[in-house]
């Protein structure tokens, strides 16, 4: 199959449901100062800090990203991988819209839920319909795209935050974080019904005739060949889409798919992501600057993403992967370390800022050091993890799943994901309360092992064809 303009536009349009994932992950790091006040979560409630409320909140969207990711594969199974993205966009859109308009905080959280279960929908469904409709000489480029629009998602509402703060809108400015979502929701949702359904799932469902016609459209160089290489691998006479998945077969696939995707949110992405904002002014920035190097953070982000997708498939997954492994261990432990040893200053400088005092000279120039050793130690994670985890994730575990279970694979790597995600970003507020450096400490720890995971158990699918992974992982 070549690389035509029909695939490459499919491909794109699918991606945008990464693009609205990223948008909607990192819209609401420029909010949590005036979710406080708006919902009163600095005040303690069941004998709760308010600290552990603005995780709560914050991770909201987080606990329905793991129902919608989950809940997710079976109707992908029934309904097409192309309803569901136009139910998600619809998803999206309401989310948006709500979130920006709550009446009180409980409708707040139902809205950031909705939007949690577009988001775990999304994250399953778009990179598995590019994995289906690509060639395997593009797959990893193609699947990458997804994660590129993650990050330009991330970008986008990390920019989006700060023109919006540039404009002074008063009480109002946390509703237009939200509420811009929306615009880009519209767009996927009418953009979608340009698509084709998967050809593979056409063919599960015993529509042969469709998926020779989607095939031809794709540009594929030989489709009687490809139709005969999905029905073996399908194997219809000795397996069902209804079959068992947690089943010894399926071991292996299963296993690597939730390490993969445990890593790369013990890795604490997420918690820059939601808190990046509230990080760099724990480091000592001011709200305008923290915002701008927010921005710096999701720049930082889309430039290696952009790297990755050139080379994924010349160098392959598992050495992206140890580079990326090896820069995380670098930077979280320079993080760690810069708020070991500033933490101090940055409290000292904080309090004195906001009594209206000046800044002792050593305290504030203790301060700076730190707070600028962070802030490279950070844009050197972020690079770590979109030229390693952040690329490979999606494109990985799309890949390691027959065809026939190949959804529910895709559901249980995105609920492991968005369960440690949820983890992560409700967690914490409530150690960095106490110090950041403790919670930067456990990330390397965990990166090390992540590190020794690949080495010793990742295999490399590299420019190998899905049913041909398939056949080397044992899965008859």
């Amino acid at each position: 199959m070549r690389l035509n303009r029909y695939l490459l536009g499919s491909s794109l349009v699918a991606a945008l449901g990464g693009l609205l994932f990223g948008f909607d992950t990192a819209v609401v790091s420029g909010t949590t100062e005036a979710l406080k006040d708006v919902f009163q979560l600095r005040e303690s409630w069941l004998n709760l800090p308010g600290s552990f409320w603005l995780g709560f909140t914050v991770a909201s969207a987080l606990l329905g990203t793991i129902v919608g990711s989950i809940a997710v594969g079976r109707p992908t199974d029934v309904l097409g991988r192309r309803t569901v993205l136009i139910v998600i966009a619809t998803l999206y859109v309401v989310s948006s819209l709500g979130s920006a308009f709550p009446w009180n905080w409980t409708s707040f959280l139902l809205f950031r839920f909705v939007g949690g279960l577009a988001i775990g929908g999304a994250s399953v469904v778009s990179p598995m319909y590019i994995a289906e409709i690509a060639p395997a000489a593009y797959r990893g480029r193609l699947v990458a795209i997804t994660q590129f629009n993650v990050v330009l998602g991330i970008l986008l509402a990390f920019f989006s935050n700060y023109l919006i703060a540039q404009m002074h809108l008063g009480a109002n400015e946390w509703r237009w974080m939200f509420g811009v979502v929306a615009i880009p929701s519209a767009v996927f949702f009418l953009l979608l019904f340009l698509t084709p359904n998967s050809p593979r799932w056409l063919m599960a469902r015993g529509r042969s005739e469709e998926a020779r016609q989607v095939f031809r459209r794709l540009g594929a160089a030989d489709v009687e060949g490809e139709l005969r290489e999905i029905q073996a691998s399908l194997d219809m006479t000795h397996h069902s889409l209804r079959e068992p998945f947690f089943r010894r077969q399926y071991r292996r696939p299963i296993l690597l798919a939730m390490a993969i995707a445990a890593f790369n949110q013990l890795s604490g992405i997420n918690a820059l992501m939601y808190y990046a904002p509230a990080i760099f002014a724990m480091a000592g920035a001011d709200k305008g600057s923290a915002l701008l190097q927010a921005v710096a953070v999701g720049g930082t982000n889309l430039l290696f993403t952009m790297t990755a997708m050139l080379v994924i498939d010349h160098f392959g997954r598992r050495k992206l992967m140890i580079v990326g492994s090896l820069g995380y261990i670098i930077s979280l432990s320079s993080t760690a370390w810069a708020f070991y040893n500033y933490g101090d200053a940055f409290v000292a400088a904080a309090a004195a800022l906001r009594s209206g005092g000046a800044v002792p000279a050593g305290v504030a120039a203790a301060a700076a050091v730190g707070s600028k050793t962070v802030l490279i130690s950070l844009l050197l994670f972020v690079a770590a993890h979109a030229f390693g985890q952040g690329a490979v994730i999606w494109v990985f575990i799309s890949e390691i799943f027959p065809n026939r279970v190949r959804a529910r694979g895709q559901a249980l790597g995105s609920f492991t994901h968005w369960f440690m995600a949820a983890a992560i970003s409700w967690t914490f507020p409530m150690i960095a309360a106490i110090s950041g450096a403790y919670a930067y400490t456990f990330y390397a720890v965990m990166m090390t092992l992540q590190l020794l995971w690949v080495l010793f158990f990742m295999p490399e699918t590299k420019g190998v064809s899905l049913e041909q992974i398939q056949r080397q992982l044992g899965i008859e």
